[in-house]
């Protein structure tokens, strides 16, 4: 095995996803950065690794990673793992992969599952171009409605309803699939439109959101009028950024049909 940085997957849910390369690189490298050494532990017994591991993640990454650099400028061979998935992807490693590629260290891939690329095929939305966002973030929302293709979001199941309500808000007329609990016992797949959503029982553990492409069809004046009845009596500011999320107008043209609508207030 050629010394330097092994960026290592690992299963997501399931354990039969490890890969045989991914066991061999981990029981022969000299030492595991892992996001969390405990959860790794169970992983490691699993597959029967007793390669020392060190923790290395948001919180002590600034630390560490010099350390690991200097280990691999020494010709160690270092695995990097997150606690589930691809390391760097809405986890650890990032800082990492960076600072070895700064030092002209090797760095190698060993390709394991990824929960937003496992949703976008389970959603059967189109994925010829996608945007992964991240965690979901609100306030952030409306800039992403701008993004016309297939979206996608991590959420925790303590704020998936809120999401939904602020996804029908804003993008009602965009299906979403809610996946959860990617390759384990209680996988699902939702699929509807936010304010059909909104009533459910509330999805537990690790969610996947992917939100389908805008419709391609301009909306009607009617359709746009209704929208606008929807949101007159919030702040003239609120609404014509609402508006214009919602329907692809221009902020300008919102303000216009908005002052039209008459009875909305600053």
């Amino acid at each position: 095995m050629q010394t330097g940085l092994y960026v290592v997957g690992t299963p997501i849910g399931n354990l039969s996803d490890m890969s045989p390369r991914a066991i061999e690189v981990l029981q022969n490298a000299d030492l595991i950065a892992a996001e969390d050494t405990r959860v790794f532990g169970k992983l490691a017994s699993h597959f029967d690794i007793k390669t020392p591991r060190v923790a290395c993640h948001d919180h002590n990454e600034r630390d560490v990673v010099p350390e690991l650099i200097e280990k691999l400028r020494g010709g160690a061979t270092i695995a990097a793992v997150s606690d589930a998935g691809m390391p760097a992807v809405s986890d650890p490693g990032f800082r990492l992969v960076r600072a070895a590629r700064a030092a002209d260290i090797p760095v190698f891939v060993v390709p394991g599952p990824t929960a937003f690329v496992s949703a976008l095929v389970l959603s059967g939305f189109p994925s010829d171009r996608f945007t992964f966002c991240g965690f979901f973030d609100e306030k952030k929302l409306r800039d992403d409605n701008k993004i016309r293709h297939t979206i996608i979001y991590y959420e925790s199941p303590n704020r998936i309803m809120a999401t939904i309500a602020a996804l029908a808000r804003v993008m009602p007329e965009r299906q979403i699939a809610i996946v959860r609990e990617i390759t384990k016992i209680h996988e699902e797949t939702i699929i509807g439109y936010p304010a059909d959503l909104v009533g459910i029982e509330p999805p537990r553990g690790e969610i996947v959101i992917v939100v389908a492409p805008a419709p391609e069809h301009k909306m009607t004046d009617d359709e746009i009028t209704e929208i606008v009845n929807d949101i007159a009596g919030t702040s003239m500011k609120s609404a014509a950024a609402d508006l214009a999320a919602r329907t692809g107008i221009s902020k300008k043209e919102a303000y216009r049909r908005l002052l039209d609508k008459g009875d909305t207030h600053d």
